[in-house]
């Protein structure tokens, strides 16, 4: 069965998920969806010094956003900061220095934020795919660091934020690759078995999936959504999976194409008319699950999943606030 499941992503994602798919889906975009004014907004974004995570940051300071970079590298971050604010114009460009594989790191700068900003719309655009297991200096495998356990810290350590505010939004970018996979709440940090980074990490998306629909359930003023980018031309796809980068390179999407729906999703008055906890692509929301690919899990794992990661954000949230 999961020879079936690649297999029918894979075929999927030739259609859909390239450069030619985003192209056939753009024909029926609106391009008034895009046109709004941001003056008085404030964004974070994560993983904003390249990629789809900058993409996105330049188009919402060219709507005249607020925008906060989250990044991890200071010298690329200063990099892509002042390519913003050269190309918008924009002043109101907030740098931010935090590592989200480092859960204490994510709840000291969640802290001192919500006592010095406002935030309307979340972005997590930040990941990672490791290719060997490697751990933290905290003994969390990296993958999950990143992906599962540092999103879930960094949204929920700025709820509070968000609930002030009016229209407010969290997006998470998560993957295609989520599809061929089950939650599996057994082995979290991918400790047992064969370890497969491609694999892990499209696990660690579909727990975003999860989170994303499970937030949705819980705060209901604020609109939550999660999404595939497609396959496209980024810094993070060269590095990390440099054999189908170069199988594919001539057919993937510009990282202003990944970026679309992202930016719809936190600027459109459109996205907002559908339910929160969605999963979208090229700015429509599609399945979560392959037909006959048995990946839905029971009720009683997604809530362990959350239980559990909330058992790791308090224990950490205690040991570096003291």
């Amino acid at each position: 069965m999961s020879w079936y499941r690649n297999t029918v992503w894979f075929v999927k994602g030739l259609r859909e998920y390239t450069r030619s798919g985003y192209e056939s889906a753009s024909k029926h975009f609106n391009p008034a969806d895009m046109e709004v004014n941001l003056t008085g907004r404030s964004f974070l974004i994560t993983g904003a010094n390249s990629g789809i995570g900058k993409a996105t940051a330049k188009e919402t300071a060219r709507r005249g956003g607020t925008v906060h970079l989250l990044c991890r590298n200071k010298e690329l971050a200063e990099v892509a900061k002042g390519e913003i604010v050269t190309e918008t114009g924009n002043q109101n460009i907030f740098l931010h220095i935090v590592d989200l594989s480092n859960p204490k790191e994510i709840w000291k700068f969640a802290e001192k934020f919500k006592n010095e900003h406002k935030l309307n719309v979340l972005i997590n655009n930040a990941g990672c795919m490791v290719n060997n297991r490697e751990l933290t200096e905290d003994g969390l495998e990296k993958n999950f660091a990143t992906n599962t356990l540092g999103t879930y810290i960094l949204t929920t350590a700025l709820l509070p934020l968000l609930e002030k505010e009016a229209d407010a939004r969290v997006i998470t970018v998560s993957s295609g690759g989520m599809l061929v996979q089950k939650l599996n709440i057994s082995d979290l940090q991918s400790g047992n078995g064969t370890f497969d980074g491609t694999m892990v990490y499209a696990q660690n998306k579909r727990q975003q999936v999860v989170l994303t629909e499970q937030w949705a359930k819980a705060h209901r003023n604020i609109h939550f959504s999660v999404m595939h980018p497609g396959w496209a031309d980024t810094p993070a796809v060269r590095s990390s999976m440099p054999d189908f980068y170069q199988k594919m390179k001539n057919n993937l999407r510009t990282e202003a194409q990944g970026a679309d729906t992202v930016l719809w999703l936190a600027v459109s008055s459109e996205a907002t008319k559908l339910p929160s906890g969605l999963f979208f692509q090229d700015r429509q929301p599609v399945p979560t699950h392959l037909p006959l690919a048995s990946t839905r899990s029971p009720p009683e794992d997604e809530e362990k999943l959350m239980e559990v990661l909330e058992e790791f954000s308090q224990k950490f949230k205690s040991t570096s606030l003291g």
